[in-house]
């Protein structure tokens, strides 16, 4: 499997004007044009029409000191992603976040990546952990990976899979759930099952924490129940 990063992008202009809003996303904060310019390596005159262009269709905005930030036209676009999928997939995560009182989430594959679709935090726990939608992070690493893997026959496993890895997705073929310690970010714990729907790429639903008195087969359980709602759903 070929990450997206490896092939020379057929149009540069719009490639690097993605780039400028991936580092937008991954600010969480508004950023200068010449902070922008800097992350992504071009000259501040190419980053500004690049924004330009991007602000005319919504996509950013900037305030009154010219701060950057990513506009509303962004969530217009994600809505349409999936749109059923995450129409029957986020009562279900909701119910499983609130009763676990966890994050919960949907992770599809893209190309050799997991990406947070959907995330929904527990409407009462005093402590969560967000999750962002548009995050992402090596199939090959953490529970939501684990899940989506034991969907996939090994031919199509990145390769950056090795014997340890082989292994757990077996682990998790078999009980139906996988678990994570400290793998995509230190200090979290994840638990994941597998959503396959016909059709469709591979996906998992997923809850991230930090400590709790559940065991993993407990929570394990609950996302099978949703991700088997989800699926019948569909």
């Amino acid at each position: 499997m070929s990450s997206r990063q490896d092939a020379t992008p057929a149009s540069q202009t719009l490639s690097r004007g993605i780039r400028l809003l991936e580092e937008l996303a991954d600010a969480r904060t508004p950023l200068t044009i010449d902070d922008l310019a800097t992350r992504v390596g071009l000259h501040r005159s190419v980053a500004y029409r690049l924004l330009r262009t991007l602000e005319d269709h919504g996509l950013v905005t900037r305030d009154a000191a010219g701060a950057v930030r990513l506009g509303t036209g962004l969530a217009a676009l994600a809505a349409g992603v999936a749109a059923d999928l995450q129409a029957e997939a986020l009562p279900e995560l909701t119910a499983a976040a609130n009763e676990l009182g966890m994050t919960c989430f949907l992770v599809v594959l893209d190309h050799d990546e997991c990406v947070t679709l959907l995330s929904v935090e527990p409407r009462h726990a005093t402590t969560t952990v967000a999750q962002r939608p548009g995050t992402r992070h090596p199939v090959t690493r953490g529970a939501p990976g684990r899940a989506i893997l034991a969907q996939m026959p090994p031919g199509r496993w990145p390769d950056a899979a090795d014997a340890r890895l082989a292994a757990e997705v077996a682990d998790t073929a078999e009980r139906g759930w996988a678990t994570s310690h400290d793998e995509v970010i230190p200090t979290l714990r994840a638990v994941a099952a597998p959503l396959s729907v016909q059709g469709r790429q591979p996906a998992a639903v997923a809850a991230v924490y930090v400590a709790t008195d559940r065991d993993d087969a407990a929570i394990g359980s609950r996302l099978t129940a949703a991700a088997e709602a989800i699926r019948r759903a569909l």
